[in-house]
């Protein structure tokens, strides 16, 4: 049997070691706060593989083990890794208060509505973007994906709590500071964990489900559910298959190009994408803020031109393009430049689809598209239907194809 001991945050900072032990393993400052037993032959965490070959040795044959870690060893801790290797019937699991509970803990909010990603050994960006589309995120950091790398990257408008060394009761802190603070310091080695917030949403409805905000019942919404002027609007059933093909989800960072009311923005936000909107019209932009706050989710709006206006953004995921005119095939060339998966874009005009076919082409995306006509019921006098059609438009995407099957190297997997 290996027992894994929750210790630190919350639980007492020298929890008892199975006094059976004939091996303890864990980080310096837990082996460090306990009193090994006799004889016990001890291992400081630190590549993982070595400690593991040794559990292995002692398990097999039938020597008890025990395992120290920080908190909750089964939230994003090494239990999964225990279990994976050992299985789970061997492990006898004391778990102590996770770093996320007890920050939250510290500052007085319940966490049941709150979204936790981890960005230990990981690039921010994942992080990054949960923290840009959701009210309440805990964040489990590491080397470079700490509170500086958070607060150059997420809305200024957030509350960055910062949790260090929690449960040590000579060094723990606790601090509030603005996105800009954080990204000014160097915060060093100790920080356990740090939860973004915006505060105006920061408490949110009870909740009989845990985790960030439900996926929405419907999407593809109809067009009077967003402010929008003189009809100009993606019409819902394009909406439906651009969102298909965009494929909005929970870490993603979703451009809505020429986006006009927002309408697709919105809904890449609704299904937990991060999303910003570029929109050169001011009275545009009042209007897709008020779509956002309608529904209750956050787009970051920017007024200006595009392609001016893309060199400033982060790197999106996937990039819808609604607008035309004559620097789409520009846009469309920006857009494929910076897009790691796909490109949609909705046109009305026939003749700008071979500009914009190649230059996703000419970006290394496969294509394809469709010419969407639909006609909806429509009522007339004496209580009868009739069809109403709407105005086609030509739908066409681009998914990047992978470098590995042109023979070269894969990116950094994610």
């Amino acid at each position: 049997m290996i027992t894994v001991v929750g210790t630190g945050t919350g639980a007492s900072p020298a929890p008892e070691t199975p006094a059976d032990a004939e091996l303890v393993v864990g980080g310096r400052r837990h082996l460090d706060a306990v009193r090994l037993p006799e004889g016990a032959e001890r291992i400081v965490l630190g590549p993982l593989a070595p400690a593991l070959d040794t559990i292995g040795e002692y398990v097999g044959k039938d020597r008890p083990v025990t395992v120290l870690a920080s908190g909750d060893p089964g939230f994003f801790g090494i239990v999964r890794v225990l279990a994976e290797r050992f299985g789970a019937e061997a492990l006898d699991v004391r778990p102590g208060v996770s770093s996320v509970a007890t920050a939250f803990a510290r500052i007085g909010l319940p966490w049941d509505d709150a979204v936790v990603v981890s960005a230990h050994g990981r690039e921010p960006r994942t992080a990054v973007n949960v923290c840009r589309a959701h009210p309440k995120v805990a964040v489990l950091t590491g080397p470079g994906a700490g509170p500086a790398e958070l607060g150059a990257a997420v809305p200024a408008d957030r509350l960055l709590v910062v949790a260090s060394a929690l449960g040590d009761p000579g060094r723990e802190r606790v601090e509030r500071v603005t996105p800009a603070e954080a990204a000014a310091r160097d915060w060093g080695t100790a920080v356990s964990v740090v939860l973004c917030l915006d505060e105006a949403r920061a408490l949110g409805a009870v909740r009989t489900v845990a985790g960030g905000r439900a996926a929405p019942a419907g999407w593809a919404l109809g067009e009077d559910e967003f402010a929008h002027r003189d009809s100009m609007i993606t019409k819902f059933e394009v909406r439906a298959l651009a969102l298909a093909r965009l494929g909005p989800r929970l870490g993603d960072l979703v451009w809505d190009v020429g986006a006009g009311s927002g309408s697709v923005a919105v809904e890449c936000a609704r299904l937990g994408a991060a999303a910003v909107a570029v929109e050169k019209a001011a009275d545009g932009v009042e209007r897709i803020a008020a779509n956002a706050r309608a529904h209750g989710v956050y787009v970051d709006v920017v007024c200006d031109m595009a392609p001016d206006a893309l060199a400033a953004l982060p790197d999106p995921d996937a990039v819808f393009i609604g607008g035309g005119g004559a620097e789409l095939p520009a846009v469309v060339t920006a857009c494929a430049a910076r897009a790691r998966r796909t490109v949609v874009v909705a046109m009305a005009a026939l003749d700008r689809v071979p500009a914009a076919r190649a230059a996703l082409t000419g970006a290394g995306f496969a294509c394809d598209g469709v010419l969407l006509q639909s006609s909806r019921l429509a009522p007339l006098p004496g209580d009868v239907t009739r069809l109403a059609a709407t105005n086609p438009v030509f739908l066409l995407w681009g998914s990047r194809i992978p470098v590995s099957e042109e023979g070269s190297e894969e990116g950094v997997a994610q």
